[in-house]
């Protein structure tokens, strides 16, 4: 199994700073202390990203190269929405700048969703799916904090949180932050859906010429 490479290449605070587009690119999103971070180092193998205990600490959008060996991508990590102490005036900040990113015309193959498996969808996950379903954008849901449900009671609340609905280009995984196992099989699912996009991408792509 190839390692995938890394490096951090932009961070953006404003409109600004967002560079141009290097490769297709592929969006990390989730609540404030849903372990994104965590996720990040986990899924390329290095402390590339800031890990902070306390919540809401990233403030900026961070731009990865990323080599999986076999393909390139950007990975663009979206900071934590939904923080409470965050004041009125930071959170609209927030919303500009993810706006300012999404309406820049980006290549985006596809946003993983990240949410604590602990409480599932909450007001705030629901309320960035349904302003990512106007922009039509596919998404994969990848629960984080898996290790803090026992194993007996995993099968059921992840039925359960099937059954409200959930949109997600593969079935949604499940995530402990540090699990290689887990780790592999989430990297796996990207390749995979990456070789997807291409192929949908080039059959278009086809059919326009005809």
């Amino acid at each position: 199994m190839t390692a995938w490479r890394s490096e951090l290449y932009c961070t953006a605070f404003t409109k600004d700073q967002i560079p141009a587009p290097q490769n297709n690119e592929i969006v990390f999103v989730g609540r404030s202390n849903v372990g994104k971070s965590t996720l990040i180092n986990s899924l390329l193998e290095r402390k590339i990203a800031k890990v902070s205990s306390k919540p809401g600490k990233t403030r900026s959008i961070n731009f990865y190269n990323v080599s999986t060996g076999e393909d390139d991508f950007t990975l663009v990590d979206i900071p934590g929405y939904g923080y409470a102490a965050r004041g009125l005036d930071e959170r609209r900040t927030w919303w500009r700048l993810i706006e300012d990113y999404f309406n820049s015309e980006r290549p985006i193959s596809f946003v993983i969703h990240l949410m604590d498996f602990r409480h599932g969808p909450l007001a705030n996950d629901n309320e960035l799916t349904g302003w990512l379903n106007e922009m039509d954008m596919p998404r994969l849901v990848v629960f984080t904090k898996g290790d803090k449900i026992s194993p007996g009671k995993r099968k059921g609340l992840y039925q359960q949180y099937m059954r409200a609905g959930l949109d997600s280009i593969l079935p949604p995984f499940i995530t402990s932050g540090t699990n290689d196992k887990e780790m592999h099989a989430l990297r796996e699912g990207i390749k995979n859906i990456i070789k997807e996009i291409a192929k949908m991408d080039l059959a278009a792509a086809k059919k326009q010429k005809k």
